[in-house]
């Protein structure tokens, strides 16, 4: 029997909105991941097994060949380089923005900037872009402090609702990207397990078309 594909998937809430896909692409856990302390999961399909890790890990899972295939947001694959990958389909869930934000009504400085982000690569590269000398803070967590405690000018982060900006005195400003979860490819495995792969991220496409044309319905 030829080795089963392996699909690396991202914790948290991707990994919600991302299983009811893959079960609309015939794909179902034989047991439930958040229940269990495995690490790697059987499926509804012989040749098919899941693993599930954080998503900073994703890419380098697939480019490596650990998976053949991974789900990731493209705000990943922004900062962490997507070489060696294929990205055949947007999933089209867990949608937001990766913007510029700061202390509502304080412009920024026009060369110059403290910029607080975990974003190191995409921020650095955007403030190139700019024209705008840009020192960048690294950071894992609550971005909207580091304005407010004068660490920094402006952070770069993930924009869902913007609750969490207001409720702290601050308003989005530039955007960088538009940004939803991904799938993602090993080339060689495109190459090596084309007849596989392809009848598989089919049924996918297709499972992602349905729902949108579900929640248009229900719009």
């Amino acid at each position: 029997m030829s080795k089963p594909l392996v699909i690396a998937l991202s914790k948290g809430r991707i990994l919600k909105e991302t299983l009811p896909l893959l079960a609309a692409a015939g794909i179902e856990p034989t047991e439930s991941l958040s229940e269990s302390r495995k690490l790697l999961f059987d499926t509804t399909l012989d040749d098919v097994k899941l693993i599930v890790i954080r998503a900073t890990d994703v890419p380098t899972y697939v480019q490596l060949g650990a998976a053949d295939i991974g789900v990731a947001g493209k705000d990943v694959l922004l900062e962490n380089g997507a070489k060696g990958l294929y990205e055949p389909l947007d999933l089209n869930i867990s949608r937001c923005r990766l913007m510029t934000a700061g202390v509502s009504g304080k412009a920024p400085g026009t060369s110059r900037r403290r910029v607080a982000t975990k974003f190191v690569h995409i921020a650095k590269r955007y403030y190139a872009s700019m024209g705008i000398q840009a020192e960048i803070i690294k950071l894992y967590g609550a971005m909207e402090l580091a304005p407010l405690m004068d660490l920094a000018d402006e952070i770069v982060d993930i924009v869902d609702t913007g609750n969490t900006l207001k409720a702290n005195g601050m308003e989005p400003r530039e955007l960088i990207a538009d940004i939803s979860t991904r799938l993602v490819v090993n080339k060689a495995s495109m190459t090596m397990q084309h007849q596989r792969l392809k009848p598989l991220i089919k049924r996918l496409a297709q499972a992602v078309e349905a729902r949108r044309e579900g929640q248009e319905e229900s719009a």
